[in-house]
């Protein structure tokens, strides 16, 4: 017999090991997206971060938003997650920040997997990024998830797909998810021509994830994003029982 012990006596539910901190964004969030819940197969539980728009993140870098993003993780931790993911890459600007404001692991944005795609490749060889806005990448969200100044990369932004612009980053109100599969692959394609030393592919933004597929179909390359730094977080937290197999 299993014998349970409650871990808070502030908390009537249990079994979301994922906490996700979201933008306050208004788009839609196909599966596949980060923002929705049906891209798992296990739970999850969202917070919203007041305040944290497109905007004020990506292109103003406001530092104020540091205090809601503290306080959306110390809620999600007591809400019982085992670890704290984001959902944008460019939350990197608060990684070392939040993740020392709680007490469980904290990964705020796509871009910590590339120190360790870098150790699997060749020198020679680079990591292409697709980004949201390419443009609004600094050497400080690079810094903060542990790139070194010295890695290879091939940084492309979507900044100037119509469909990706208008409808995520503009927040249009619909979204033609066929339309913005042909410019993620414009782009991916674009930057392979030009850099065909890239031999990993990661895709920083959360809504990309659902294009990761033909991303791979087209260029044959190992492609992260936030749903593979997710599920290997998960995998990690709730590690699988081998109670069945054969030899």
């Amino acid at each position: 017999m299993t014998i349970y012990r409650i871990k808070s006596k502030t908390r009537s539910w249990d079994g979301e090991p994922i906490g996700i901190l979201i933008l306050d964004a208004a788009y839609p969030c196909i599966p596949g997206n980060v923002g929705n819940a049906t891209t798992y197969d296990f739970p999850v539980r969202y917070k919203e971060v007041k305040g944290a728009s497109i905007e004020r993140l990506l292109n103003e870098r406001d530092s104020s938003l540091l205090e809601p993003f503290i306080r959306g993780a110390r809620e999600l931790e007591a809400e019982g997650v085992r670890a704290i993911t984001g959902a944008c890459g460019f939350m990197a600007l608060f990684q070392p920040q939040v993740a020392s404001a709680v007490d469980v692991p904290v990964f705020l944005s796509s871009l910590l997997q590339i120190p360790f795609i870098r150790q699997t490749l060749k020198p020679s060889q680079k990591i292409g990024v697709i980004s949201a806005n390419a443009g609004a990448l600094t050497n400080e969200h690079f810094r903060n998830v542990g790139i070194a100044p010295d890695t290879p990369l091939a940084v492309y932004g979507m900044e100037d797909q119509f469909e990706f612009r208008t409808s995520v980053l503009e927040e249009k109100g619909t979204l033609d998810s066929g339309q913005i599969e042909e410019e993620v692959l414009r782009v991916v394609l674009r930057m392979m021509r030009e850099n065909p030393e890239v031999a990993a592919i990661v895709l920083e933004c959360s809504d990309l994830p659902p294009y990761a597929h033909a991303v791979h179909m087209a260029t044959g390359l190992p492609v992260f994003d936030f749903t593979t730094m997710i599920r290997y977080v998960h995998n990690a937290l709730i590690p699988r029982m081998y109670e069945r197999g054969y030899m």
